[in-house]
């Protein structure tokens, strides 16, 4: 196996090719405007081992040779449940990865662990973070883990759970009122502004993908390196869709497995840049408001994310309320307790069925994303 990372790695620019030193005082894009990558990214040697040679105990740190942090803030997260749900309510050859389990109630832990262990090796004091939920609470709960103060930007609106999330482990909720991309503006601001902010973004920190490339690394070993013929995501920012991408790449990279599954992104209706890209916009659609976690008008990474749809022969659509409200009943009949933006990809997926983009014998794995518990 490769041997473990013992220095912060350097961050590199795919689109203009600069390089900037690791350090707390990192520029946190690029100066041509393009997010930035680790540029480490190391790959184990040798072959695939058994699944009983892996410590699921270390969690998603049992994958630590593909991550380049020599620190881990842990709470033990990763090594989700991989669960059938009923096929007569369902469709055959379909799994739901339960991603809802996680510390703190959603799949952003897999990012929280490994960017505030970044931060953590950097000797970062403060991490900024903005969010409408499930990221900030995320991020905060690992910053408390690692000793790190922590302020999270949300919308005036956010839902009282998720704050509390932020609250009661001593992070700072900042209240922003206007859009979402007010959120963001004042949270840039703030990291602009102050020498000591760290961006600890879901969106474009670059660590955090390395996080979330761990859910390819698990799904893979927990079918004993049997790639599914398709991931359906849910698709915002592209955290999870774009991190499954790398994941199931580096794999490949490192001779573990052999293929690449399509990669099928699921966004909302009002919120859906992605699937007007490939498909044009839909004049009839409207707002999808249960689907609130994914309402995302100019994704940071949107140009990584059409090229991971590209390179896997993938695709996106838009699905309105209705349907993904149905998902959610039937999801929670199932005895899958989870929030409502997590129906989306279930719900999906019965739409790529019917558009025939997927077969209807099709080996599929769906993420289900956040906790009901927090909605």
């Amino acid at each position: 196996m490769a041997p473990a990372s013992t220095a912060p790695s350097d961050l590199a620019c795919p689109a203009c090719g600069r390089t900037y030193d690791a350090g707390p005082d990192e520029p946190w894009r690029c100066d041509c405007g393009h997010p930035l990558e680790l540029a480490d990214r190391p790959l184990p040697d040798g072959p695939a081992p058994d699944f009983s040679e892996l410590d699921a105990r270390e969690g998603l740190w049992a994958f630590a040779d593909f991550l380049p942090f020599s620190e881990r803030v842990t709470l033990g997260e990763g090594f989700t449940p991989l669960q059938r749900p009923d096929t007569a309510d369902w469709a055959p050859n379909v799994q739901f990865k339960l991603e809802y389990v996680f510390p703190s109630g959603s799949f952003k832990d897999r990012g929280a662990t490994t960017t505030l262990s970044r931060a953590a090796e950097l000797g970062v004091s403060r991490v900024v973070e903005d969010s409408s939920g499930n990221a900030g609470a995320a991020v905060a709960q690992y910053a408390a883990r690692a000793g790190i103060d922590a302020d999270i930007y949300v919308p005036a609106d956010a839902k009282p759970s998720k704050l509390a999330a932020v609250e009661r482990v001593g992070a700072t909720p900042v209240r922003i009122e206007g859009s979402r991309q007010d959120v963001t503006d004042a949270c840039v601001e703030a990291v602009e502004s102050d020498d000591e902010a760290w961006y600890a973004s879901h969106a474009w920190n670059p660590a955090f993908f390395a996080g979330t490339a761990t859910f390819a690394f698990e799904v893979a070993a927990q079918r004993d390196w049997d790639v599914p013929d398709a991931v359906v995501t849910p698709l915002g920012h592209g955290t999870l869709f774009l991190g499954a991408y790398r994941g199931f790449r580096a794999l490949m990279d490192a001779g573990w497995t052999d293929r690449m599954p399509r990669l099928l992104g699921a966004q909302a209706e009002g919120y859906a840049p992605i699937a007007d890209e490939l498909h044009g916009p839909d004049e009839a659609a409207g707002d999808n408001d249960v689907a609130d976690g994914i309402q995302i008008f100019d994704p940071t990474r949107k140009d990584q994310i059409l090229d991971a749809i590209d390179a896997t022969d993938g695709d996106a659509l838009a699905l309105g309320e209705a349907p993904v409200a149905d998902a959610l009943d039937r999801l929670h009949r199932g005895g899958f307790y989870v929030e409502p933006t997590s129906a989306v990809a279930p719900a999906a997926l019965a739409a790529f069925r019917e558009r025939g983009v997927l077969d209807p014998d099709d080996d599929v794995v769906v993420p289900l994303t956040g906790s009901g518990l927090k909605s």
